[in-house]
C-alpha cells in the first residue's frame, strides 16, 4: 500500500509538470518570490478565462530571448525563464515578433480596463521588460517600443547573450555572458525588481541615397547591403532638395552608438563571418578571439602603411555638427583620422569609454559638458588607427576628442572610393557611396528617450540625478596635455521598429548579435 501511495503520489507530481508545459501555467507555490513576476493567462491571451492571482506582482515582466544568440546559451536561457514563469509571458524572438506582441498585451489590457479589471492598470504600471541578446536585439526592442508610442512606456532590463555587450554594460548589467540556471535566472529577476529607471536619449537617423526601385514601390531593387535598423520610408517632403528622381529615404534609430570607418569594418567582417560559419562562433570567448584576429589581419595597426587616404573620415565626407538647435558648422576632421564615433553611452567596443572624463579646465575650454545619457547631446570621438584604439585600456585613455553635438550630417561626394563601412548599435554593413555626381547624406538628431533599467554600479550618468556629480573628480578625469594631432583649416514619422525595424522575409534571426 505504501509502494502504491508513492507510486500515486509520484504520478500527481508528472501530471502537475506536464500541466505546467501547456499554455496556461501556473505559478509555483513553493517559491513565492516569483509571484512578484508572473503575469496570469487572461492579461496576456484575449479570451482566457479570468483568473486572478491572489498576489498582485510588484514587478511583472515580459521577456524576449534570441535563442541564437550567446551560442547555446540563448537556448538554455529561454528554457529557464519558462520553467519559473508563466510560459505566456516568455517569447522566443526566432518564433515571435516583439510589436505584435506587445501591441496584443496592451490591447488586451486597455480592453481589461474599460471593463473593470482592477488588476490590468496594475500590471499596466508595473510592467518591466527582459531582452535577452546582444546590441543589436536590444535596439530592436527599444525601436518597437518607441514606434508604439505607449503612455507608459515599459522600462527594459539587457541580460548579455552578445560579443560586445556594451549596451548591458553600460548601466551596470555586465559584459560577460550570465549563467542560465534556474537559481541564476531567479538572481537575475530580483536584480529587475530592484533596477532604477533611466530615461535615455534616442537617435534618429536618416539616410537619403541614390537607389533603384520598381515604379510605385518603397522597397529598394535588392541587393543593398543594410542593417535590419534602417528601413525604406516613402518621400517626405517634395520640397526638399534630395527628394527628387530616384533617391531613397531610410530611417532607424539607435541608443549606444553610430560609426564609421575601420572599426565598423572590421565588425562587418565578424559578422559576416559567423554569417557564412556560424558553428564557429559558439561562445564569448571565441567571438572576441576571432574579432581581435580580424583586426589585426585587415592591417588597421598600421593603417597608413596599408591602407589609401581615400579611406580618411576628412576625404570620405563633409560632417558637419549642430551646437544649438537649428545652427549647423562645418566640424573639422584631422587628416590622420581613419574612425569616427558618435557616442550616446559611455560603452563601446566591450565596454571601453572612447570620450574618457576630460578635466575641468578642458571642459571650459571647449564649452564642453560631462557627457550624460539624457543630455541631448552626442560625443563625437576619432580614432587613427587600432594602436590609437588600444589606448582606452589605459585607466585614462581616451580617442581624439571632436565635438559634443545635438545632431551631425555627413554628406558624401562622389570620391576615390566606392563605399564605406557603418555601425549602428553592433550591427554593420557596408555603405554604398556616390559613383556620379549623386550625393549620400546621413543626419542623426535627438529624438524623444526610452527607459532603461540599471542595477549596481554602472557608467551611465543622467543629468537629472541628484547623485551624478556637476564637475569631475581629479581622480576621474584625464590631464589637461591633449594629445597632439595636425588639424585641418521634416517631418518625422516612425522612429523605431514596429515598422521601422521590421525583418525582411527572407531575415533569419541569427543574424541579429
Amino acid at each position: 500500500m505504501l509502494f502504491l501511495r508513492t507510486v500515486l503520489r509520484q504520478m500527481a507530481k508528472d501530471l502537475k509538470v506536464k500541466s505546467k508545459s501547456q499554455e496556461t501555467v501556473m505559478c509555483d507555490s513553493e517559491d513565492d518570490s516569483l509571484k512578484d513576476f508572473w503575469i496570469p493567462d487572461y492579461i496576456l491571451l484575449l479570451g482566457s478565462e479570468v483568473k486572478k492571482p491572489s498576489h498582485v506582482p510588484a514587478s511583472p515582466v515580459v521577456v524576449f530571448v534570441n535563442s541564437k544568440s550567446g551560442g547555446q546559451l540563448g537556448g538554455e536561457l529561454l528554457i529557464s525563464y519558462q520553467n519559473l514563469l508563466n510560459k505566456n509571458q516568455v517569447f522566443d524572438l526566432n518564433e515571435n515578433a516583439p510589436d505584435k506582441v506587445l501591441q496584443q498585451l496592451y490591447f488586451n489590457i486597455e480592453k481589461l480596463k474599460r471593463d473593470g479589471d482592477s488588476l490590468a492598470p496594475e500590471i499596466q504600471m508595473k510592467l518591466r521588460i527582459i531582452v535577452a541578446g546582444g546590441d543589436g536585439t536590444a535596439g530592436w526592442i527599444l525601436g518597437v517600443i518607441s514606434d508604439l508610442k505607449l503612455a507608459q512606456p515599459p522600462p527594459v532590463a539587457t541580460v548579455p547573450l552578445g560579443t560586445g555587450n556594451n549596451l548591458p554594460f553600460a548601466f551596470g548589467w555586465g559584459k560577460k555572458n550570465p549563467g542560465t540556471d534556474l537559481e541564476s535566472v531567479k538572481i537575475f529577476l530580483s536584480q529587475v525588481k530592484d533596477a532604477k529607471e533611466m530615461k535615455v536619449d534616442s537617435w534618429h537617423v536618416l539616410m537619403r541615397m541614390k537607389v533603384p526601385r520598381e515604379e510605385g514601390a518603397c522597397d529598394p531593387i535588392p541587393p543593398l547591403d543594410l542593417p535590419h535598423s534602417l528601413h525604406a520610408v516613402h518621400r517626405i517632403s517634395q520640397s526638399d532638395a534630395l527628394e527628387k528622381e530616384g533617391y531613397h529615404t531610410f530611417r532607424g534609430g539607435f541608443w549606444n552608438y553610430f560609426s564609421m570607418g575601420m572599426d565598423a569594418q572590421v565588425s562587418y567582417a565578424f559578422h559576416t563571418e559567423r554569417k557564412l560559419n556560424p558553428e564557429k562562433f559558439k561562445n564569448q570567448a571565441v567571438n572576441q578571439s576571432a574579432y581581435a584576429k580580424l583586426t589585426c589581419s585587415q592591417g588597421w595597426f598600421w593603417a597608413s602603411l596599408t591602407h589609401p587616404s581615400s579611406w580618411n573620415i576628412a576625404q570620405l565626407a563633409k560632417v558637419s555638427i549642430m551646437r544649438k538647435p537649428g545652427h549647423w558648422e562645418v566640424l573639422s576632421i584631422p587628416p590622420t583620422i581613419r574612425s569616427i564615433i558618435c557616442l550616446n553611452l559611455p560603452s563601446f567596443s566591450g565596454g571601453l569609454n572612447p570620450w574618457g572624463m576630460p578635466s575641468r579646465r578642458r571642459l571650459n575650454a571647449k564649452e564642453w559638458t560631462l557627457p550624460y545619457v539624457d543630455d541631448g547631446y552626442l560625443e563625437v570621438v576619432g580614432f587613427r588607427n587600432a594602436w590609437h584604439g588600444a589606448v582606452l585600456y589605459a585607466p585614462t585613455g581616451h580617442g581624439t576628442r571632436l565635438a559634443q553635438a545635438r545632431g551631425i550630417r555627413f554628406e558624401f561626394n562622389k570620391g576615390a572610393t566606392d563605399h564605406t563601412f557603418m555601425r549602428m548599435d553592433g550591427e554593420p554593413w557596408k555603405q554604398p557611396l556616390p559613383k556620379e555626381n549623386d550625393t549620400v547624406t546621413i543626419e542623426i538628431s535627438c529624438f524623444g528617450q526610452v527607459s532603461l533599467l540599471a542595477t549596481g554600479n554602472y557608467p551611465s550618468k543622467s543629468v537629472n540625478d541628484p547623485n551624478t556629480p556637476r564637475t569631475p573628480k581629479d581622480n576621474e578625469c584625464d590631464s589637461d596635455e591633449e594629445e597632439v594631432v595636425e588639424d585641418i583649416a521634416e517631418e518625422r514619422k516612425k522612429f523605431g521598429a514596429a515598422s521601422s525595424f521590421r525583418l525582411p522575409d527572407d531575415f533569419h534571426i541569427s543574424q541579429v548579435s
